[in-house]
């Protein structure tokens, strides 16, 4: 018997367990010291009252025989399918039902997408990249393509004719960086996707953070998208589902690749995936989903979102004052900074954590050109952002 050896090329520990590690390590000599935490970009907010209520009523129908639920359908139930597709069409996109599958997140979905794609396919991922579409390529053995994102062209790349790939990752908002695609900059994605036969994987987890109508929230809004992209989102920062797990993936008919001589339904090898592999997403979660997309439930949550973009924007406006560069914030709960003084990541790190008692995340544990930049997050309470730009001031 013998394990992966792939899994021996991943780097000794995920980047969050380190930064862990060394919060840990200075807890222990400054017991006293009143940290506040800009570095997991988890939820503080609780839940929206539409959701708690509707979860509310879940849990008594549980407690009913003629209401309870087991197993739900292969891919979700039809009232939140119908509840996403309703959204979509608010964005002007057309789904069909089918099209949709309910997982628990969008980390999930993303990791286990790669078990209907072939071996040899070539993933390329832009650098910095969040860590789950490097880490998860590596542990089964596929090749990685990189294509530079750097302050030239704002971590937004764009492809490269001269670079062949099967499998193209996109994030829009990004994590970690904060920028945005504009509809011509993925239209030329979408282009160079069809051009080279090949498939986006789009993370659109922080969607609802987009107000500018002029910003494309879905891949779908770009024509030809159907034909080469899957889009999966997240409630957990959409609704603030961090602790409770609910997410979609978008798998248009539409979209056939080859599979040996001939051409097979992406969805339908999906839809075998997920039989075989996932028992769906609780019906009490399910639940909290539909209603955090209701109009009552979505206005809700969209205050939630216009809470931490002012927490964006308060620390943004410090930087601005400090003369640093960045980038986010704007349509994004991530702020993207260049380290002061030429500083590398993990030199700015450990003086923000050592100084201000900030944690935040290294740039370069995104990769190679995330070293000398450093990612915030909105995501805290509004005394600890507030809290946090006044030591910032003072570094």
């Amino acid at each position: 018997m013998l394990l992966n050896k792939d899994f021996l090329k991943l780097q000794d520990s995920y980047l969050f367990i380190t930064i862990d590690q060394k919060v840990k390590a200075f807890m222990a000599d400054n017991p006293n010291a009143k940290l506040i935490k800009l570095g997991i970009g988890d939820v503080t907010l609780p839940l929206a009252p539409a959701v708690i209520q509707a979860m509310h009523k879940a849990v008594e129908d549980m407690s009913k025989a003629e209401t309870f639920k087991g197993y739900s359908s292969d891919q979700g139930y039809p009232f939140l399918q119908e509840a996403i597709l309703g959204y979509y069409a608010k964005k002007g996109v057309e789904l069909e039902l089918d099209d949709i599958f309910i997982g628990d997140g969008a980390k999930s979905d993303i990791s286990n997408m790669l078990d209907i794609f072939d071996k040899g396919s070539v993933a390329l991922v832009p650098d910095p990249v969040y860590p789950v579409y490097v880490d998860t390529n590596i542990m089964c053995g596929r090749e990685l393509k990189y294509l530079s994102g750097n302050q030239a062209n704002s971590f937004l790349p764009l492809p490269d004719s001269k670079m062949k790939a099967d499998i193209i990752y996109l994030c829009s908002p990004n994590n970690p960086t904060g920028s945005v695609y504009t509809k011509d900059q993925l239209k030329c994605w979408v282009d160079y996707a069809l051009s080279m036969d090949a498939l986006i994987l789009f993370d659109s987890a922080y969607e609802i953070f987009i107000d500018d109508c002029n910003l494309p929230s879905s891949i779908y809004q770009i024509p030809g998208a159907k034909q080469c992209a899957i889009e999966i989102c997240s409630f957990s920062k959409t609704a603030g589902f961090t602790g409770v797990r609910c997410g979609y993936t978008i798998v248009p008919k539409e979209l056939v690749k080859k599979a040996g001589e001939n051409e097979s339904s992406v969805n339908a090898f999906w839809k075998r995936r997920q039989n075989t592999k996932f028992n769906g997403v609780s019906y009490i979660t399910q639940r909290g989903a539909e209603a955090a997309l209701s109009d009552e439930g979505f206005a809700q949550i969209k205050e939630n979102a216009a809470y931490y973009k002012q927490n964006a924007k308060i620390i943004s406006d410090v930087l601005t004052e400090l003369g640093i560069w960045y980038t986010g914030g704007e349509n994004s709960p991530y702020v993207w900074l260049k380290c002061p003084g030429g500083k590398s990541s993990w030199e700015f790190f450990d003086q923000l954590l050592r100084e201000a008692h900030v944690v935040g995340t290294p740039g370069s544990g995104f990769g190679m050109n995330g070293d000398g930049y450093f990612r915030l997050t909105a995501f805290g309470a509004r005394e600890n952002v507030e809290n946090a730009a006044k030591r910032l001031r003072h570094l």
